[in-house]
């Protein structure tokens, strides 16, 4: 879940700032007047500021929320409570404290 967000996340980011560089400044329609010719291109002279701004405030929200989202999980990751059964490296140790040594007896069906 964690890695899925930070990927999505990632891809909105990168998306995100994508529209916001596609999109024209509030000054822009003033040189398109005196021969800047730019005005009406892809998408039409309005149709390309609604479309890019609509876009961009969802791309928002859902950068926003899957920012919050990452956070809650960040935030909670230590809260996490051991059970009986997620240490027992110290139970290995005493069993094999507790267990004898046994040393090893050479085979006398081997000839030596």
């Amino acid at each position: 879940m964690y890695q899925a967000l930070l990927i999505i996340y990632l891809v909105v980011s990168i998306v995100l700032i994508g529209f916001i560089l596609i999109q024209q400044g509030k000054g822009a329609n003033a040189g398109a007047s005196f021969g800047g010719g730019a005005s009406g291109t892809v998408f039409g002279a309005s149709g390309a500021g609604n479309f890019l701004t609509k876009t961009t405030a969802i791309l928002a929200t859902i950068f926003f929320v899957v920012s919050i989202a990452i956070a809650n999980i960040n935030s909670h990751k230590n809260n996490i409570q051991t059970g009986k059964f997620d240490n027992l490296s110290q139970v290995a140790e005493k069993i094999q404290q507790q267990q004898p040594k046994v040393e090893q007896k050479q085979n006398s069906d081997i000839p030596q």
